[in-house]
């Protein structure tokens, strides 16, 4: 069984910083991209910062010159850092991966979530 698990989440004070970590663990033979994602109350899932096996990343432009995303692969961990933040970044903040796995003596390529960690910015 793959599965990601998230940490780093809490409360935080407007303007200060915090830094999410994402594992994943099981039988994985590579993974390729990996996210993160937030959802804040009445609203819908949306990208925050995802990271390619490479190195690229991409991110929303409302949190653009304030995050950065990062990843280890021999941890097969992925890492948020969030500066200078703001009461609209509280959210529940959810990690992404699409890792490829063994399966017997075949490769699935999956994608997967973590059960989220809440973030939240006091003003």
């Amino acid at each position: 069984q793959v599965q990601l698990v998230e940490s780093g989440g809490g409360l935080v004070q407007a303007g200060g910083s915090l830094r999410l970590s994402c594992a994943a663990s099981g039988s994985i033979f590579s993974i390729n991209a990996m996210g993160w994602y937030r959802q804040a109350p009445g609203k819908q899932r949306e990208l925050v910062a995802t990271i390619t096996s490479g190195g690229s990343t991409n991110y929303a432009d409302s949190v653009k010159g304030r995050a950065t995303i990062s990843r280890d692969h021999a941890k097969n961990t992925v890492y948020l850092q969030m500066n200078s933040l703001k009461p609209e970044d509280t959210a529940v903040y959810y990690c992404n991966a699409n890792p490829t796995v063994l399966g017997g003596t075949e490769l699935w390529h999956l994608e997967i979530w973590g059960q989220g960690t809440l973030v939240t910015v006091s003003s």
